[in-house]
């Protein structure tokens, strides 16, 4: 017999990582291999600035970078939005909770 275990979303207190990094982090060491960044932007039709501030989670993923990631990953835009849809939810739920605690929730 299994355990059921309920996570209280309200009680999460890291942020989820920013697609950005997660791209820095786990696919550019991989790419960086027999690329330059300057190649990798040029691929992606970027400027090298613009996927610096990417990586650094400086500025969202937007759904054009998020079909050029997914075209040069191979793995399509929805796993980029996515990613960055729990991000910023994550963030604007932060932001707003106190706002928010006087909406009451109808049922």
């Amino acid at each position: 017999m299994s355990a059921e275990y309920i996570v209280k979303r309200e009680k999460i207190t890291r942020s989820p990582i920013h697609p950005g990094v997660i791209f820095a982090e786990e696919v550019m060491p991989e790419l960086r291999k027999s690329r330059t960044i300057g190649e990798i932007a040029a691929l992606l039709k970027v400027s090298r600035s613009i996927l610096y501030r990417v990586m650094a989670g400086e500025v969202a993923v937007s759904p054009d970078m998020a079909v050029r990631l997914g075209k040069l990953c191979g793995n399509g835009p929805n796993l980029w939005l996515n990613l960055q849809a729990a991000f910023d939810a994550w963030e604007a739920s932060r932001r707003l909770r106190k706002e928010v605690r006087s909406i009451p929730t109808l049922r």
